[in-house]
């Protein structure tokens, strides 16, 4: 979706790239919060400082730090760039709570609006099952220490009159991983996050911000390193012309190579189509898929009991940088993808993938270096992946994959077993029950696909669902 915090990252992650490519950052870097906000400007919050000092932290985020762990206000900029760029440091967690950005939300309660017309039907009186709503003077009132949510005073209104508080970046998590301190400011309990990103995308304040490694990529480029990129098959639903452009134009900003992780989703198809002939055989009854981190996070901390059913096989990603790596052995390997929950995976195996860098971020790439896709010569790809590994990134992709792999491995049908395939399209608190069923045995199916995005990684954080013009300033 294109709005205002989407347009103003876009805008930071511009200028911050033209600025690295003219060898002018150190000297820029300082000034663009004052750039963007000039003096006399309206402000967006109380104050053109705050807003200000809320493009400070959004630059901060940028360029790898958190504002949990910022112990100098008064530290610049120019300070947090030489950091990032001075060794090769993946920041721990790939997302942080700007609480100076935070609106403080108010708490999710129903509340009855002025479209009341005190009604004598009161359907919303007669059908509250605990007795939660009065009538005064003709205006239904709502007695939040009775109400339970359950929203069917909302959903039987004739005249829409009661409505619901949102708190989106609570509301969008699945797992309650988002809290509020004793401030009412929002904070992330790291300790049930699954890095899904849905907070990310949410908020309308932008105050759940990214920690990029965009900096450090584009500077080993800089510096003539030998820097190789593997995509996700999720690419070609996000950039105009062919696979073979887009790769050409990947290279055009100094990638000495380009690879598809559809190469390693093969890899993955068919590790895991033959574990779950394996685990069919040894008689379990459940297996499901691995190739998304947030779901897998999802299982470690919050459904246990389904864990042990989570295929070893590793993720597309990790297979394709293999491929990379046995091909560049000095490189560095850069995933590209639309997911900020890879940044998490990759701290857990930082011998296979060097740094990350999202769809976003390599959009704005272009645009900062005027690299048009649909004007580059095919790239040539040795040998294209196959057509179900390339729909891995779309919801049951995965699935279609190993039944096609299945085919190729007749033992389990010369015994009469029929796979009875499932799969949850999107994390939220109803599926992630769903999750907690399935490793309990209380739910149907012997092979689970499970996606953390609705839609499948098409649908992720950092996809780029439509074009932006760079042109146009943030707001």
């Amino acid at each position: 979706m294109n709005n205002g915090v989407v347009r103003m990252r876009r805008e930071l992650m511009i200028r911050l790239i033209k600025s690295f490519l003219a060898g002018t950052i150190e000297k820029d870097i300082d000034r663009i919060p004052y750039e963007i906000r000039p003096k006399g400007m309206d402000s967006v919050r109380c104050c053109i400082y705050k807003d200000r000092a809320i493009i400070k932290y959004r630059l901060m985020a940028l360029l790898g730090a958190s504002y949990e762990a910022e112990t100098d206000e008064s530290k610049t900029l120019k300070d947090y760039l030489n950091d990032a760029l001075a060794e090769k440091k993946r920041p721990d967690k790939p997302i942080t709570a700007c609480g100076a950005g935070c609106s403080g939300c108010p708490d999710r309660k129903y509340f009855v609006t002025d479209n009341c017309r005190g009604c004598f039907a009161r359907p919303c009186y007669y059908n509250c099952p605990v007795g939660a709503i009065r009538v005064e003077n003709q205006h239904a009132v709502i007695d939040q220490t009775k109400c339970i949510s359950c929203g069917k005073c909302m959903t039987l209104c004739p005249f829409h009159a009661i409505t619901k508080t949102a708190v989106p970046c609570e509301d969008a998590c699945p797992v309650g991983a988002i809290k509020k301190n004793s401030d009412g400011i929002a904070e992330i309990d790291f300790e049930k996050c699954i890095f899904c990103g849905k907070c990310f995308s949410n908020c309308p304040f932008s105050a759940i911000m990214e920690r990029s490694e965009l900096m450090n990529i584009l500077n080993e480029i800089k510096k003539g390193k030998e820097v190789v990129a593997i995509i996700a098959p999720s690419a070609q639903n996000q950039f105009p012309g062919t696979v073979g452009q887009l790769f050409s134009a990947v290279a055009k900003i100094g990638f000495k190579d380009v690879i598809e992780v559809a190469l390693g989703a093969e890899m993955t198809t068919e590790h895991e189509a033959q574990e779950f002939q394996e685990k069919m055989i040894a008689g379990e009854r459940l297996v499901t898929s691995s190739c998304c981190t947030a779901y897998v996070e999802a299982a470690k901390k919050h459904a246990p009991e389904l864990l042990p059913m989570v295929s070893t096989t590793p993720s597309p990603m990790l297979y394709a940088a293999d491929i990379a790596r046995k091909q560049h052995p000095d490189a560095q390997i850069v995933f590209i993808g639309p997911c900020i929950a890879k940044r998490y995976e990759v701290t857990l195996h930082p011998d296979k993938v060097d740094w990350v860098m999202t769809f976003e971020e390599l959009g704005t790439i272009f645009a900062a270096m005027n690299i048009d896709v649909l004007a580059q010569t095919e790239w040539p790809i040795p040998r294209p992946a196959a057509a179900t590994a390339r729909n891995f990134a779309r919801s049951c992709g995965v699935t279609e994959a190993i039944l096609k792999e299945l085919e190729s491995h007749p033992e389990l049908a010369k015994r009469g077993f029929k796979a009875d395939v499932k799969f949850i399209n999107g994390l939220t608190p109803k599926t992630v029950k769903m999750l907690q069923l399935y490793g309990k045995g209380k739910l149907p199916g012997n092979f689970l696909e499970v996606m953390a995005c609705c839609g499948g990684c098409t649908g992720g954080p950092c996809s780029l669902t439509q074009a932006f013009n760079p042109d146009k300033k943030g707001v």
